[in-house]
């Protein structure tokens, strides 16, 4: 449950892969390490890749314009996300499609109400009051998909860094746009986002999970718990400070 753009695979990954029958990935270039792993383990079939289908979104990096990886903050694209795992276990294992079919059919259905459930939390909430502070940018999904302005100091990668002229001008936009709290996540260093929120006003929300998820006795053992989590965490955050 590390970060994955900086993940260090081991020999134990290397023969796990090598003997698999299938592999997914995530894909939209979040797993840059994955090609060494494949060719360093003898794997070969041609990895799944979960986010094909989703509809991207692209944010500045360091200059550049880049695919932001981080699809699967939105329910409907863990929809996706889905009905691609489905097509392959289907195909790999004939079978067993109809139980395939049916399991996932049930998940999606979880997946479309868990949705639906983020949409009502967080428009109950004024659009002014929509505005959240994290350490790094990997929610634009869900901002876009629920209506969310969300800022950050870092770029999409954790492998990126603020400069002082950055933090300084995120500092100023947090002021001007007054926005309400600030979060860590999992997988993240917290001391900058912490710096920036003593520096701004911005009051503490808590912890979120984005990529990776929590222990199995944690909030978020699962994806649609993360979820979840996620929503009900920012949402009691935004409503306190309204």
């Amino acid at each position: 449950n590390g970060d994955p753009h900086v993940y260090e695979p081991t020999p134990g990954d290397a023969q796990a892969l090598k003997n698999a029958d299938l592999a997914f990935v995530s894909g939209l270039h979040l797993e840059g390490w994955m090609d060494r792993l494949i060719k360093a383990s003898g794997y070969k079939g041609q990895p799944v890749v979960l986010s094909e289908g989703i509809k991207t979104r692209s944010m500045d990096e360091d200059g550049k314009r880049i695919v932001d990886p981080h699809a699967w903050n939105s329910a409907a694209n863990g929809v996706v996300y889905v009905r691609n795992i489905i097509a392959a276990l289907k195909k790999a294992d004939p079978q067993g499609a109809s139980e395939y079919q049916a399991n996932g059919e049930r998940y999606i259905l979880e997946l479309q109400q868990l949705d639906l459930y983020a949409r009502d939390q967080i428009h109950s909430i004024p659009a002014a009051n929509r505005k959240i502070l994290t350490s790094h940018d990997a929610f634009g999904y869900f901002g876009d998909a629920y209506g969310v302005t969300f800022l950050s100091p870092l770029g999409l990668s954790t492998e990126s860094e603020a400069s002082a002229a950055d933090v300084s001008k995120l500092i100023r936009q947090i002021k001007a746009e007054h926005v309400s709290a600030y979060f860590f996540e999992n997988s993240s260093d917290p001391r900058l986002v912490k710096q920036i929120a003593e520096a701004s006003g911005a009051q503490p929300g808590g912890e979120l999970y984005v990529e990776s998820l929590s222990p199995a006795d944690g909030p978020a053992a699962t994806y649609a718990k993360m979820f979840r989590y996620n929503v009900d965490t920012l949402t009691a955050a935004m409503k306190r400070n309204q």
